[in-house]
């Protein structure tokens, strides 16, 4: 049983919802709700639907709580041949058995069964093997060396282990492997016994518990198989026999029920590799029940057994444990894009993203700047209205459906452009030249709104004029703000007009670390990169943002960065290293989205998506007196 303690002149926070980041334990008041609340690590015990018909010294043929399947057993004086599939619910009865047995063994799925050996007629254990393939039973041509009933087994169907049991003797350390043609002698126990606990595969089992010589001798020994030797392991902190046990392997195992030497047991314990641990007791006090034998140890179920005298209710129980889900952050291939580009602009989301404009060597005709728009689903890309003016090296801001392109380089007679172009989702819209950037420029950071955008740093002449000024849009004319403290091009960043964020670039040669915040009046130098860094993409707000791919430290990289409005950190990197590619800047850092660019400057299809950290508490809310 669990051990617990009284809170006393303990303080807790008072929160008016609960925390995102919580962890396993941790406890807090929620004012809003009037309830103290945590994150706990839920185990429980449910009663499910019992069988069509009770019985105990039941065969099993499990994989998962939800696909179990239950066959033979035995309810005084009857020996059972009677089989049902179970899916999570309820039972519906199944082909019989060729013949009924007791205390038979068993393996595998619901769907790819074995039956092995078991008690009939009388005492007399069977060779017997029995196949089941989702809808009938039909017998295996590969019979036992010799008959074992009473034992532990796990595996699958073609890949089977039983051990102890009886006979030779009354309490038997032999095992038998099984590989789908054949069984084979395996290693011997070091504590003969029979009626044990057992679940795992072939190769990484574990046999509990157990009745010993002289026969009324419980034990509580457990030991591990690996698919060689069995060798002792800690013992559970109940001796008991009959018990139910189920896992995924060796290191992974939770039994519950049988009998000790006074009364059915309700005890249930979990293993994780190095100790036994009780948790929630059953329900009701049983032994000899099915278990879902290669189950997770945090997922299972039991049905059957005996609870006392001759009363074989057919009673089922699911295990579940809740605790908190993690899942770490990862890039992701996503929908390759029909036409190759390097220095596009994009704005959006992942899920609803627009790339457009470019360059590409590969583009069809001269010149070779892009125009195509790309409207992106979070796995496909249709085409979208096109652009007035060819350009690449722009800036991008907005949503979809409400998109501003702004300044850039096109060839003649384009050149380094102030142009600025509206889309509504359909076409894009040149403003009038007097609501053109102020200063004419390319390879900008630049993010925002259709109405509230900005831009900032850039080039008009390489080698020449790297500036450090910046401007904002408000639907209608740009205005200049405060320049950046370090003139660059290829710097990029994200965040509102009052809020943004620009990262790295090149100052005239090389590339630098430097990092700048602007709060809506003025530029202020912040913690640097990790590493140096240009021809990279950006996404996300001033203190949630991600940095990725690019020249960074020098060459052409698939690392990214994440910052947190005061740090760097390492995030995972992207499955491709480039530069000179695209993001959808509006996008949450958690959620973003790199398209094209290349290692060879002649324009990519990539798409990669980034999809943050997630956590999925188990918050309750807990009693009080």
């Amino acid at each position: 049983m669990a051990t617990y303690r009284e809170l006393v002149g303990k303080k807790i926070k008072k929160v008016t919802s609960d925390p995102s980041d919580s962890i396993d334990g941790q406890m807090w008041y929620n004012s809003t709700t009037g309830a103290i609340r945590g994150l706990a690590i839920t185990e429980a015990w449910a009663s499910s639907s019992n069988m069509n018909t009770g019985r105990s010294a039941v065969g099993h043929g499990s994989a998962t709580q939800t696909a179990g399947l239950v066959f033979g057993g035995y309810s005084d004086p009857n020996y059972l041949a009677n089989s049902e599939e179970y899916n999570g619910s309820g039972f519906s009865v199944a082909e019989n058995l060729p013949a009924a047995r007791g205390w038979i063994m068993g393996a595998g799925t619901q769907t790819a069964a074995i039956g092995i050996g078991g008690f009939y007629p009388g005492p007399t254990a069977n060779t017997t093997v029995y196949n089941y393939n989702g809808t009938s039973w039909s017998t295996n041509p590969h019979s036992l060396p010799s008959g074992v009933a009473e034992g532990g087994s796990a595996g699958t169907q073609t890949s089977a282990i039983i051990f102890a049991g009886r006979p030779p003797s009354p309490h038997s350390s032999v095992s038998y492997e099984y590989d789908g043609s054949s069984w084979t002698t395996g290693g011997s126990l070091g504590t003969a016994r029979r009626l044990p606990g057992g679940g795992g595969t072939q190769t990484s089992c574990r046999s509990s518990g157990g009745v010993t010589n002289p026969p009324t001798t419980y034990t509580a020994n457990s030991e591990e198989y690996n698919g060689t030797s069995w060798s002792e392991g800690p013992n559970l902190n109940t001796a008991r026999r009959d018990l139910a046990g189920s896992g995924a392997n060796a290191d992974a195992q939770r039994v519950s029920g049988g009998s000790g030497p006074a009364s059915f047991s309700t005890k249930s314990e979990a293993y994780n590799g190095s100790s036994w641990s009780e948790g929630p007791d059953i329900a009701t006090g049983r032994q000899d029940a099915s278990p879902s034998m290669n189950a997770s140890s945090n997922l299972t179920f039991m049905a059957g057994g005996v609870v006392s005298g001759n009363n074989y209710p057919g009673a089922t129980e699911e295990f579940t444990q809740s605790t908190n889900v993690i899942t770490a952050a990862a890039w992701a291939s996503g929908g390759a894009l029909p036409q190759g580009t390097n220095m596009a602009a994009g704005c959006g989301t992942q899920t609803a993203g627009l790339g457009f404009a470019g360059y590409s060597d590969t583009y069809p005709g001269s010149p070779n700047d892009i125009t195509e728009s790309y409207e992106y689903d979070g796995s496909t890309w249709t085409a979208g209205g096109d652009v007035n003016t060819g350009r690449y090296a722009l800036g991008g801001a907005g949503t979809q459906t409400a998109a501003l392109a702004f300044g850039g380089v096109g060839s003649a007679p384009v050149g380094y452009t102030g142009s600025t172009e509206e889309y509504d989702g359909s076409s894009w819209t040149v403003n009038a030249t007097p609501y053109f950037l102020n200063q004419a420029r390319s390879n900008m950071a630049g993010a925002g709104t259709q109405t509230a955008a900005w831009a900032a740093g850039g080039y008009a002449d390489p080698g020449t004029n790297y500036y450090a000024n910046a401007e904002t849009y408000n639907g209608t004319s740009w205005t200049a703000i405060p320049a950046l403290n370090t003139a660059r091009q290829s710097g990029r960043g994200g965040g509102t007009t009052t809020a943004a964020l620009v990262a790295g670039g090149e100052p005239g040669s090389g590339a630098v670390s430097a990092v700048e915040e602007y709060n809506g009046s003025s530029w202020t130098t912040v913690n640097s990169l990790p590493v140096t860094a240009k021809n990279h993409a950006a996404s996300g707000t001033q203190t949630d943002g991600l940095l990725y791919s690019g020249t960074l430290g020098g060459s052409t990289s698939g690392s990214t960065f994440g910052y947190d409005g005061t740090n760097w950190s390492t995030r995972p990197s992207m499955s491709s290293a480039r530069r000179q590619g695209a993001s959808f800047v509006t996008a949450p850092a958690s959620a973003s989205t790199m398209f094209g660019g290349s290692s060879n400057n002649t324009g990519g299809t990539a798409t990669e998506d980034f999809t943050g950290e997630t956590e999925t508490g188990n918050v309750k809310t807990f009693s009080t007196s």
